[in-house]
Protein backbone atom coordinates (compact mmCIF):
# COMPACT_ATOMS: atom_id res chain seq x y z
CA UNK A 1 0.00 0.00 0.00
CA UNK A 2 2.77 2.20 0.46
CA UNK A 3 3.67 2.22 -3.32
CA UNK A 4 -0.22 3.38 -4.19
CA UNK A 5 0.03 6.24 -1.58
CA UNK A 6 3.46 7.59 -3.03
CA UNK A 7 1.93 7.30 -6.00
CA UNK A 8 -0.79 9.52 -4.96
CA UNK A 9 1.57 11.88 -3.26
CA UNK A 10 3.42 12.51 -6.18
CA UNK A 11 2.33 16.04 -7.12
CA UNK A 12 4.73 15.87 -10.33
CA UNK A 13 2.42 12.81 -12.28
CA UNK A 14 -0.95 14.30 -10.47
CA UNK A 15 -0.36 17.44 -11.76
CA UNK A 16 0.83 16.11 -15.39
CA UNK A 17 -2.18 13.81 -15.69
CA UNK A 18 -4.62 16.83 -14.68
CA UNK A 19 -3.16 18.93 -17.49
CA UNK A 20 -3.88 15.89 -19.63
CA UNK A 21 -7.02 15.50 -18.67
CA UNK A 22 -8.40 19.14 -18.76
CA UNK A 23 -6.85 19.12 -22.25
CA UNK A 24 -8.92 16.12 -23.74
CA UNK A 25 -12.18 17.59 -22.00
CA UNK A 26 -11.80 20.68 -23.78
CA UNK A 27 -11.63 19.05 -26.62
CA UNK A 28 -15.30 18.38 -27.11
CA UNK A 29 -16.29 21.62 -25.97
CA UNK A 30 -13.72 23.22 -29.12
CA UNK A 31 -14.93 20.74 -31.23
CA UNK A 32 -18.50 22.32 -30.71
CA UNK A 33 -17.15 25.50 -31.27
CA UNK A 34 -14.98 25.35 -33.89
CA UNK A 35 -16.73 22.30 -36.14
CA UNK A 36 -20.35 23.03 -34.98
CA UNK A 37 -21.26 19.62 -33.77
CA UNK A 38 -20.73 17.58 -30.36
CA UNK A 39 -18.67 14.58 -30.45
CA UNK A 40 -18.39 12.98 -27.19
CA UNK A 41 -16.19 11.00 -28.90
CA UNK A 42 -13.48 13.81 -28.85
CA UNK A 43 -12.74 12.95 -25.41
CA UNK A 44 -11.00 9.96 -25.62
CA UNK A 45 -10.02 10.34 -29.29
CA UNK A 46 -6.32 11.61 -30.21
CA UNK A 47 -5.48 14.96 -32.25
CA UNK A 48 -7.59 17.79 -32.01
CA UNK A 49 -7.80 21.45 -29.78
CA UNK A 50 -5.59 21.27 -27.64
CA UNK A 51 -2.75 18.59 -27.86
CA UNK A 52 -3.12 16.37 -24.56
CA UNK A 53 0.14 15.01 -25.24
CA UNK A 54 1.75 18.61 -25.37
CA UNK A 55 0.00 19.97 -22.43
CA UNK A 56 0.93 16.46 -20.21
CA UNK A 57 4.69 16.86 -21.58
CA UNK A 58 5.15 20.39 -20.79
CA UNK A 59 3.41 20.19 -17.36
CA UNK A 60 5.82 17.27 -16.30
CA UNK A 61 8.58 19.40 -17.39
CA UNK A 62 7.32 22.86 -15.60
CA UNK A 63 6.58 20.64 -12.62
CA UNK A 64 9.93 18.99 -12.13
CA UNK A 65 11.46 22.29 -13.02
CA UNK A 66 10.03 24.15 -10.37
CA UNK A 67 10.53 21.14 -8.44
CA UNK A 68 14.05 20.28 -8.85
CA UNK A 69 15.11 22.99 -10.17
CA UNK A 70 15.22 24.25 -13.30
CA UNK A 71 19.24 23.92 -14.03
CA UNK A 72 18.49 20.09 -12.50
CA UNK A 73 19.55 16.88 -15.24
CA UNK A 74 15.73 15.54 -14.80
CA UNK A 75 14.65 19.50 -15.94
CA UNK A 76 16.72 18.92 -18.60
CA UNK A 77 15.28 15.41 -19.53
CA UNK A 78 12.18 16.01 -19.12
CA UNK A 79 12.34 19.16 -21.10
CA UNK A 80 13.87 17.18 -24.21
CA UNK A 81 11.20 14.51 -23.72
CA UNK A 82 8.60 17.24 -24.26
CA UNK A 83 10.32 18.29 -27.35
CA UNK A 84 9.94 14.92 -28.71
CA UNK A 85 6.75 14.62 -28.34
CA UNK A 86 5.58 17.83 -29.19
CA UNK A 87 7.52 17.34 -32.89
CA UNK A 88 6.03 13.95 -33.04
CA UNK A 89 2.53 15.35 -32.50
CA UNK A 90 2.92 18.42 -35.18
CA UNK A 91 5.16 16.25 -37.36
CA UNK A 92 5.25 12.87 -37.66
CA UNK A 93 1.14 11.89 -36.78
CA UNK A 94 0.04 15.09 -38.53
CA UNK A 95 2.04 13.87 -42.22
CA UNK A 96 0.03 10.44 -41.31
CA UNK A 97 -3.07 12.10 -41.03
CA UNK A 98 -2.80 14.00 -44.09
CA UNK A 99 -2.02 10.39 -45.80
CA UNK A 100 -5.24 9.04 -44.40
CA UNK A 101 -7.14 10.92 -45.79
CA UNK A 102 -5.43 11.34 -49.58
CA UNK A 103 -5.52 7.03 -48.94
CA UNK A 104 -9.15 7.49 -48.13
CA UNK A 105 -10.50 9.43 -50.47
CA UNK A 106 -8.32 6.81 -52.92
CA UNK A 107 -10.21 3.86 -51.55
CA UNK A 108 -13.53 6.28 -51.85
CA UNK A 109 -13.02 6.63 -55.92
CA UNK A 110 -12.05 2.94 -56.62
CA UNK A 111 -14.84 1.42 -54.26
CA UNK A 112 -17.14 3.78 -55.93
CA UNK A 113 -16.34 1.92 -59.25
CA UNK A 114 -17.22 -1.50 -57.57
CA UNK A 115 -19.55 -0.88 -54.93
CA UNK A 116 -17.48 -2.64 -52.28
CA UNK A 117 -17.83 -0.02 -49.02
CA UNK A 118 -14.54 0.85 -48.03
CA UNK A 119 -13.21 0.99 -44.38
CA UNK A 120 -11.99 4.51 -43.49
CA UNK A 121 -8.62 5.12 -42.34
CA UNK A 122 -8.57 7.61 -39.20
CA UNK A 123 -7.45 10.90 -40.38
CA UNK A 124 -7.19 13.13 -37.25
CA UNK A 125 -4.04 11.45 -34.93
CA UNK A 126 -2.09 14.44 -35.24
CA UNK A 127 -1.92 18.12 -34.48
CA UNK A 128 -1.54 21.73 -36.37
CA UNK A 129 1.34 23.52 -34.32
CA UNK A 130 -1.36 25.98 -32.61
CA UNK A 131 -2.89 23.00 -31.26
CA UNK A 132 0.53 22.07 -30.25
CA UNK A 133 1.32 25.52 -28.44
CA UNK A 134 -2.20 25.24 -27.15
CA UNK A 135 -1.76 21.83 -25.35
CA UNK A 136 2.12 23.25 -24.05
CA UNK A 137 0.42 26.47 -23.03
CA UNK A 138 -2.19 24.83 -20.60
CA UNK A 139 0.58 22.34 -19.69
CA UNK A 140 2.29 25.51 -18.09
CA UNK A 141 -0.60 27.32 -16.46
CA UNK A 142 -1.95 23.92 -14.78
CA UNK A 143 1.83 23.64 -13.19
CA UNK A 144 2.14 27.06 -12.61
CA UNK A 145 -0.82 27.01 -10.78
CA UNK A 146 -0.27 23.54 -8.84
CA UNK A 147 3.40 23.17 -8.17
Amino acid sequence: MDIIRQVFDNNILLTSILAWLIAQILKVPLTIVFMGRLDIKRFIEAGGMPSAHSALAVSLATSVGRIEGFDSSIFALSVMIALVVMYDAAGVRRASGKHAAVLNEMLEQIYAHKGIEPEKLKELIGHTPVEVIAGATLGIIVSLLLI
